[in-house]
């Protein structure tokens, strides 16, 4: 897994029929200094996850072993919004905004 920052959405209204109802997230990869990389990944949305939040995000096979997501062409899943980051005794990142 890797951590992210949910940038904005993605929109399709022509899809593979398996992923009607599939909201889809563009996300902003960061590093362990709580930076943000210039890559990017579209990942399904699996929690509600909403922009700005943090989040958690499988590639692979392991972004399919989500809820009904076993037979979808999907190859990366958001799986949970973070709360807090913390690196060692440090505070790296927190919903709450307050560190």
């Amino acid at each position: 897994m890797q951590i992210a920052k949910v940038t904005g959405t993605v929109v399709s209204t022509y899809k593979e029929p398996t992923l009607a109802g599939t909201k889809f997230l563009l996300l902003q990869l960061i590093d362990a200094n709580g930076q943000l990389l210039p890559e990017y990944e579209v990942a399904a949305d699996t929690v509600g996850a909403g922009i700005e939040e943090w989040v958690l995000v499988s590639r692979g096979s392991g972004s399919r072993q989500v809820r009904d997501a076993e037979h979808r062409p999907i190859d990366a899943a958001v799986v949970a919004i973070i709360d807090t980051v913390t690196i060692g005794r440090e505070m790296l990142y927190s919903k709450s905004g307050t560190y």
